[in-house]
């Protein structure tokens, strides 16, 4: 599949490739800010299109923070961030604390979900559906976990273990942050916080679970296709 021949006429399909995660967080703020904007200058009694945006990127090592989350999931400290070339923030997204690293695709769609006609539920579960469709594609199967959010393998087995996390911010049903999920992962990193708050539960990555490692290009066209598919069909509902 080639990156040009993608195209859906509501969503916009962008790869910022490798970024830094303030300068990937301003942007993207940048762009949820001008759409909330937007929304809220218009005459409501009127139809006004906006621009969807699909954004896919990659990050250096760092740890991120949700709102609710608890610092004390962050095992180590400010010296040794700096010793493994890690950097941390505390942002405004839900959940916990999560890694974002080279090898991870991670996903901040800028969306407006009222031109979409989904719930901010419905669009959560097409994250996550989307990953789970992603990974089928090769043969590795994947489900949600009752009472936590995200994309686990062995959900209610013996060695449950999270291949991808997701955590939004909305306001006026736009959308911002989004979702993280371990392609050709150092899952090491890992090793230094509770993920998403959990001491008990494990991390993976599709290059640890097929034993090799998978184009990062390839898995984000499908990661886009699989989407658009789910949101033109309105076919989210858990």
């Amino acid at each position: 599949m080639n990156t040009s021949n993608l195209h859906n006429k509501q969503i916009d399909y962008i790869d910022w490739g490798m970024i830094d995660y303030k300068t990937a967080w301003e942007k993207q703020q940048a762009l949820f800010d001008a759409l909330v904007d937007l929304k809220s200058d218009f005459d409501s009694s009127k139809s006004k299109s906006s621009v969807q945006r699909f954004i896919l990127c990659e990050h250096p090592h760092v740890y991120t923070l949700g709102r609710y989350g608890q610092s004390n999931n962050l095992l180590i400290n400010d010296e040794f961030l700096r010793k493994i070339n890690a950097s941390y923030y505390r942002i405004d997204r839900g959940g916990d604390i999560t890694y974002h690293g080279p090898g991870q695709i991670v996903g901040y769609p800028i969306l407006d979900l009222e031109q979409l006609h989904l719930s901010l539920k419905e669009y959560i579960n097409c994250l996550e559906e989307m990953i789970i469709r992603t990974l089928a594609t090769y043969n590795i199967q994947a489900t949600r976990m009752k009472n936590a959010a995200g994309v686990w393998l062995d959900a209610n087995g013996k060695h449950p273990r999270k291949i991808g996390a997701v955590g939004v911010r909305a306001s006026r049903y736009v959308t911002m942050h989004g979702f993280a999920f371990n392609v050709n992962t150092d899952l090491s990193y890992f090793s230094y916080i509770n993920p998403c708050g959990f001491a008990d539960k494990g991390v993976t990555s599709m290059e640890k679970e097929l034993n090799r490692a998978v184009p990062t290009e390839e898995i984000k066209q499908k990661l886009y296709v699989h989407f658009c598919s789910l949101v033109d069909k309105q076919d989210v509902r858990s």
